[in-house]
This record gives structure tokens, C-alpha cells and sequence, in this order.
């Protein structure tokens, strides 16, 4: 499977049924992960490789078959794509990112009505929030990753 098609499902997987604005928040996150410039996602990113993000141990549930055990049937490979999902792919690649998302790096659904004041490794603050997904920018305990 190619990076693109990795995306596309990755967009669906993660936030197929926050909308066009939950998606492209998520993509928005991906593509600030593979184009910063210091910190954990620095060295995973090579320099603009989404594929190194989307495929980075432990980042997203749905990149794992199994989750505590058991079949994860929620996983990319069990993902049909849309050209939805590929057109939001499409626009991270090339630099798209959403107002309102801006630098984030995490994203997290807290299944709750509020969003946590930190990520939970307090490498990130909450920015905003997009239907069900709380979005965080960097703390400085991230540049130290």
C-alpha cells in the first residue's frame, strides 16, 4: 500500500465520523508531525516522510491489529477509502492546513464533553477543539522529546 492510500485510511480510521473539518484536522496534526523541525517527531520524520509518522510505534490505534489483546477490527487495513479521504490526503500533502488546528501535533478523543488542559504526557495544551477530538500545540516539554 502506498503512502497515500496508508493516509486516506488512516483519515478515515481515525476520524471518519468527525466531518470534513474533524478530518482534515487530523491530517492537519499528520502533517505537522512530518514537517517539524525539532523534537520526537523531528527524527521519526526524515524530513517531510508522512508514511515514518503514520507508521511510528504506539501513535495511532489504528495502526494496530490488536489492541490489549484482542483484534482492533477498527485498523486501516479494514478500511474502504472515499475520495474524500483521499482528496484530504492529497491537500495535507501538499501543505493544506486547517485555520484553527494550526500547529497542533496531538490530537485525542477524550469521550467527554471537555478537553483535558494538557495531552496526556503534558507534551501538549489544548488549542481547540473539533467535534468529538480535543487538538494540542507543543509545550516545551515537547521540544525536549
Amino acid at each position: 500500500m502506498d503512502t497515500r492510500e496508508l493516509f486516506a485510511r488512516l483519515i478515515q480510521c481515525e476520524a471518519g465520523g468527525e466531518g470534513d473539518a474533524g478530518m482534515r484536522g487530523v491530517a492537519t496534526v499528520i502533517g505537522n508531525r512530518a514537517n517539524i523541525t525539532y523534537g520526537e517527531f523531528a527524527r521519526i520524520n526524515g524530513g517531510g516522510d508522512f508514511r515514518a509518522v503514520i507508521e511510528q510505534r504506539g501513535q495511532f490505534t489504528c495502526m494496530r491489529e490488536t489492541v490489549g489483546g484482542r483484534y482492533n477490527p477498527q485498523n486501516v487495513y479494514n478500511m474502504t477509502p472515499t475520495q474524500e479521504h483521499y482528496d484530504i490526503a492529497d491537500w495535507a500533502i501538499a501543505g493544506g492546513r486547517l485555520a484553527g488546528v494550526d500547529h497542533s501535533l496531538f490530537f485525542h478523543n477524550p469521550y467527554n464533553p471537555t478537553c483535558p488542559t494538557y495531552f496526556p504526557t503534558r507534551v501538549g495544551v489544548i488549542h481547540n477543539r473539533i467535534n468529538d477530538h480535543c487538538f494540542y500545540i507543543p509545550t516545551s516539554y515537547y521540544a525536549n522529546t
